[in-house]
């Protein structure tokens, strides 16, 4: 018997509310690991094994300079972004669609930019994932200016690419515990976020 909902997070402090407070057989938590190869493999493993109606993103983010969001709010993803897949130039960076090279091949291709089909949130903006954390604000509003996100993360666009190949709903979810801007640590509310988020993915689950 497959999994209903596939509910997937970079660390355990991302998960330990909804492991308090899940009991269901129909929901599986996957802990992946942090950054998109480790999200990549564990979710495909757990496709294989689980053949899950739909998957989950549940976990913390830092919110570009403008998008208007604060330390404390929850967002989903609209759809999700490979911030830094492609390549740079002496005229900018270049995306996969303008290299020419789909990441899916579809019909239609997917270039960097991922699909989502589930929405935990009313709050629902762009996520980008970056490989690496994003540590000054001009680089943020760089990045969210050529790609239009509000969000950062480091495991989202890999996980909506693996559902994408195997055609499964996918939905993210992430409490924001920065801002994104030079980076300062001691600002950060990394345990608060992960807690509004699997607050917030409880409600939706309670009321589905």
């Amino acid at each position: 018997m497959g999994a209903d909902l596939l509910i997937c997070t970079a660390t355990e402090l991302e998960s330990a509310r909804l492991r308090e407070r899940t009991d269901s057989a129909r929901i599986e938590l996957l802990c992946m690991g942090v950054g998109p190869v480790n999200a990549a493999h564990a979710v495909t493993l757990a496709i294989a094994r689980s053949q899950p109606s739909a998957i989950i993103v549940c976990g913390i983010g830092g919110a570009y300079p403008e998008s208007g969001l604060h330390i404390g709010d929850v967002a989903c993803a609209e759809t999700e972004c490979y911030g830094d897949l492609g390549a740079n130039s002496p005229g900018g960076f270049l995306d996969m669609q303008s290299l020419g090279f789909p990441i899916v091949a579809g019909p239609p291709p997917i270039y960097n930019l991922l699909p989502m089909q589930v929405f935990p949130s009313p709050i629902r903006v762009r996520f980008v994932t970056m490989s690496s954390c994003t540590g000054t604000e001009a680089a943020a509003r760089a990045i969210a200016a050529r790609t239009g996100g509000a969000v950062e993360n480091m495991e989202g666009a890999a996980v909506a690419h693996v559902a994408a190949i195997h055609g499964i709903p996918v939905g993210e979810l992430r409490g924001i515990s920065n801002l994104v801007t030079d980076r300062d640590t001691k600002a950060w509310r990394i345990a608060e976020a992960a807690t509004a988020a699997q607050e917030a993915l409880l409600s939706w689950i309670a009321q589905r």
